[in-house]
């Protein structure tokens, strides 16, 4: 499953208040923690996030208390009362196994001790696979088994729509020259070295981007090899034609002049220019601008590559019906939509993200 249809899953989830208890599988850096908050947010639900690796089993079922002759249990502060939220158990197969026992009854009873978890929460968890090189223990099978099982992989498409879509929540907006170099290298997006501390992710190449907006190196974060091709590739990135001139349908002038505005030759400069025009086309028209100049210089998989980009975007910022209405007069939109369609086989608006894929392949 990719993040996108994760998101997708666990929101369906939410909207019909299905209560089963949710185990997300997937490697460390893809996002799971990520997802889960984003549900969060778009629900308006409360997360409160419990690292049982980090606590004692009498943390989690409470204290006991004499009270009248008998012993009652006092659950801990951090468990919800009220109100409607996701209990999100993250890291839950790095606890103890003895630990995993006494969540087992609140992941199938939504009780432990005294405790019962109110009917507005969901309980979700989330955990590394052994094949991830993570210190993890064997889930109980008892444990397993009450659990709806869902696994996440890395995915570029989700990647790059994450990257491309306006920051939330105080979250940095991503270097756009992050999500053009992972388009032109997608084994990169998602690749362990268990011999460096370093390697690069989906959560690595976010912390990579921290680091370039604060002039600071990479290799930090996604290691040396990673960093050292896209130091190569932002080499490219800095040769590109005029971007803005093109968007503003202006001709460039200073040093380059008009020679600067020529579809290059190589492969990871039209990486970098088609993705770097969809990075930069923040409104309708300098989309549509884009999409002219593109149209006149390149073939048709690199149009539906920054179409398809734009299109990601514009949505997400509640304007792309604004760029439909223009596009209906423009001559050239309808004689692409038309040769891409012949093309490619597909007969579906060329800012439809499902025939993506096809553009993709073509390029590769």
């Amino acid at each position: 499953m990719t993040p996108e249809g994760l998101a997708g899953f666990l929101s369906q989830m939410v909207v019909n208040r299905v209560r089963h208890a949710v185990m997300i599988w997937g490697p460390p850096g893809v996002g799971k923690s990520s997802i889960v908050s984003t549900v969060a947010r778009r629900s308006d639900l409360e997360v409160i996030d419990v690292r049982l690796s980090q606590l004692a089993p009498t943390d989690l079922r409470g204290l006991p208390v004499p009270a009248d002759g008998v012993s009652r249990w006092f659950p801990p502060e951090f468990l919800p009362r009220d109100g409607n939220g996701i209990l999100f158990l993250d890291e839950l197969n790095m606890a103890a196994p003895t630990m995993q026992g006494v969540a087992q009854q609140l992941i199938l009873d939504r009780r432990v001790g005294s405790y019962t978890l109110p009917d507005g929460w969901f309980v979700w968890a989330a955990g590394n696979r052994k094949e991830d090189r993570a210190s993890v223990f064997e889930m109980p099978a008892p444990l397993a088994n009450r659990f709806v099982h869902v696994e996440v992989e890395p995915d570029l498409e989700s990647f790059r729509k994450w990257a491309m879509t306006p920051a939330q929540s105080g979250r940095l907006p991503i270097d756009e020259r992050i999500a053009a170099f992972l388009a032109f290298r997608p084994q990169l997006l998602h690749s362990i070295d268990p011999k460096r501390p370093a390697w690069p992710s989906p959560r690595s190449w976010e912390m990579a981007s921290s680091l370039l907006s604060a002039g600071l190196p990479i290799a930090p974060a996604v290691g040396e090899g990673a960093a050292t091709e896209f130091d190569g590739f932002c080499s490219v990135y800095a040769m590109l034609p005029a971007l803005d001139a093109i968007l503003d349908a202006k001709k460039p002038t200073g040093s380059r002049g008009s020679k600067s505005l020529v579809w290059p030759d190589e492969p990871s400069a039209r990486y970098a220019l088609t993705l770097g025009l969809a990075n930069r086309a923040g409104d309708p028209q300098r989309a549509l601008n884009g999409f002219r100049w593109l149209a006149s210089q390149a073939t048709p998989e690199w149009v539906q590559l920054f179409t398809t980009d734009v299109a990601w975007r514009l949505r997400a910022m509640g304007s792309f019906g604004v760029l439909t209405e223009l596009a209906k007069s423009e001559p050239a939109f309808r004689s692409f939509h038309d040769e891409y369609a012949s093309l490619s086989g597909h007969g579906a608006p060329i800012t439809d993200p499902d025939v993506v894929g096809a553009s993709r392949a073509e390029n590769d």
